[in-house]
């Protein structure tokens, strides 16, 4: 592969947070295939939430590479409305030989800043060369972008440890893993107990670990939808913050009610110990992140 210069190096994330000390992100993700009047919806977040002046938005799609095509567009979208994009490319099911194509498609479409991850096998989807055929794990892939030249790469970071792997020391040395392959910054998983994030914090660095770590904020806004990410992630989730989602599983309204203001207590905790960036999982509600980010006094 051709090794290409870094270009615009303004627009790069990595050099967002090496000059602003305070940032606000957020994650969108694309309708699922077929639902067309979805995607106006989206149109519609990403412009109510350009309106906060994000920092940059992160666009994710499905298991297995499943609506990328709707991730590249929406990417092209917050390019043209003014806001930094961060693609999602995720390494499940992907070869050598089909990476080149994306990061040009990526970069032709003004996309310079890419979020690599390992990515999640999807059940009863068959690839023609196995999940992992070139990229078993995520610093794989991001050795493969960084050879490329031209884009500031981001990677996932996990307070808990990995799904797979609940071993915090394994997940730090893959951490370590990804910076010697080229991870200029990392956005931590959702987690719902700060201190789990400060003592985190506190290994990565003695690690010798110094790259911008942002925590992931997730509102929990709808009980059921919670449950679902919760079983994909594993995260601890608090006595009190279960009680509330078992509580208000049949009342939305009171459920968003609670999340919200779970949501700003959390962000206030993370400020008073001087954190001063946030990346908050929209779940496209744009509405309740406004009312978070506001409230947070982040924008």
């Amino acid at each position: 592969m051709k090794v290409i210069k870094k270009e615009n190096q303004t627009e790069f994330i990595s050099d967002l947070l090496d000059s602003c000390e305070n940032t606000v992100s957020f994650e969108v993700y694309p309708p699922k295939k077929g639902q067309k009047k979805q995607f106006e919806i989206i149109k519609n977040t990403i412009n109510r939430l350009k309106d906060l002046h994000p920092d940059f938005i992160s666009v994710t799609y499905g298991p297995g590479g499943t609506n990328k095509g709707k991730a590249v567009d929406i990417s092209e979208y917050i390019k043209q409305h003014d806001v930094k994009p961060l693609a999602h490319l995720t390494s499940v099911g992907y070869t050598k030989e089909d990476i080149p194509p994306l990061l040009e498609k990526l970069h032709s479409i003004g996309v310079k800043n890419i979020l690599a991850l390992r990515g999640d096998v999807p059940q009863n989807v068959n690839f023609p060369h196995g999940a992992w055929c070139d990229f078993r794990y995520a610093k794989d892939l991001i050795s493969m972008i960084k050879k490329d030249g031209r884009f500031c790469i981001g990677a996932a970071a996990y307070p808990e440890g990995h799904p797979d792997c609940k071993e915090l020391r394994i997940s730090i040395n893959h951490m370590k893993e990804k910076i010697e392959a080229g991870a200029d910054f990392f956005i931590s998983q959702m987690f719902f107990d700060n201190q789990i994030y400060f003592d985190f914090l506190d290994r990565v660095r003695g690690a010798g670990i110094h790259k911008p770590i942002i925590p992931g904020i997730m509102p929990v806004l709808r009980a059921k939808q919670i449950n679902k990410i919760l079983s994909l992630s594993d995260a601890y989730v608090p006595k009190k913050l279960a009680e509330a989602i078992n509580l208000y599983s049949d009342n939305p309204q009171s459920m968003e009610a609670y999340g919200i203001e779970y949501a700003l207590r959390q962000i206030d905790g993370l400020k008073r110990q001087g954190i001063r960036r946030f990346h908050i999982y929209s779940m496209n509600r744009w509405e309740q992140v406004t009312k978070i980010v506001k409230l947070a006094q982040l924008k």
